[in-house]
């Protein structure tokens, strides 16, 4: 890695550090209110730092007990396959093992061409028996 340090903490991204990643990794451009009120509902959340600098997020969302739903693991692409996504990855599963006491569905959606990466950790597409569905409200 460079000799960069790297740390992984246990800390949702701010609504500025958020919306940096989001539209550095091509995601679009944010609506600031509802970044804010979307990562204050995060179940659990982490950063990566390095330098003093945020350069990676990845959060959790959903219901705390049965159903996780990982959410904007992203990494500057600067900074990407130097394994700080598989940090966050590992993390982000490491809180759902502790904090649930039974069996949990635990989803995700992977953006173009990140599959393998995610099948990795254990996710795996489950169709025809089982689609991921999803719809985008606009304004």
């Amino acid at each position: 890695m460079n000799n960069m340090e790297l740390k992984i903490i246990e800390r949702p991204p701010t609504v500025v550090e958020h919306k940096t990643l989001w539209e550095a990794v091509g995601w679009g451009k944010v609506n600031i209110e509802m970044t804010e009120q979307s990562i204050a509902n995060s179940v659990y959340g982490v950063v990566a730092i390095s330098d003093g600098n945020v350069i990676g997020m990845g959060r959790i969302v959903g219901d705390g007990a049965m159903y996780y739903y990982i959410q904007d693991v992203a990494v500057l692409p600067e900074h990407q396959n130097r394994g700080i996504g598989k940090k966050i990855i590992d993390k982000l599963l490491n809180y759902i093992n502790v904090n649930c006491a039974g069996a949990a569905f635990v989803g995700l959606f992977a953006s173009h061409g990140k599959d393998k990466f995610y099948e990795k950790f254990g996710f795996k597409d489950h169709s025809p028996g089982m689609t991921g569905m999803f719809m985008v409200l606009d304004e």
